[in-house]
């Protein structure tokens, strides 16, 4: 069964670290720390339910998806660190 997922280990992965990383950006800009834990406890369920049943019917787009993910990562921590090292 999980052997279905290993072509989306890397997004799992470093997604789990970005999404780390964001909750940490939201915590230093003053957001309400309850409020980022309930909103980042939705955003990760849909994810993994949508990523649970759309893995099946979209397995075999998996070099384009990881792609696209890996991507989407690299520019979300890109900006993160740019905004750090501003100060902003």
């Amino acid at each position: 069964m999980l052997e279905q997922y290993l072509p989306f280990v890397g997004l799992i992965i470093f997604g789990n670290i970005e999404n780390l990383v964001l909750s940490s950006q939201g915590v230093v800009a003053g957001v309400n720390p309850v409020k980022l834990f309930l909103v980042s406890v939705v955003c990760v369920s849909f994810w993994l339910i949508l990523g649970t049943f759309a893995t099946q019917m979209f397995i075999q787009y998996v070099d384009f998806i990881d792609f696209i993910g890996g991507l989407a990562i690299f520019i979300l921590g890109l900006q993160a660190m740019i905004k750090s090292i501003r100060g902003e």
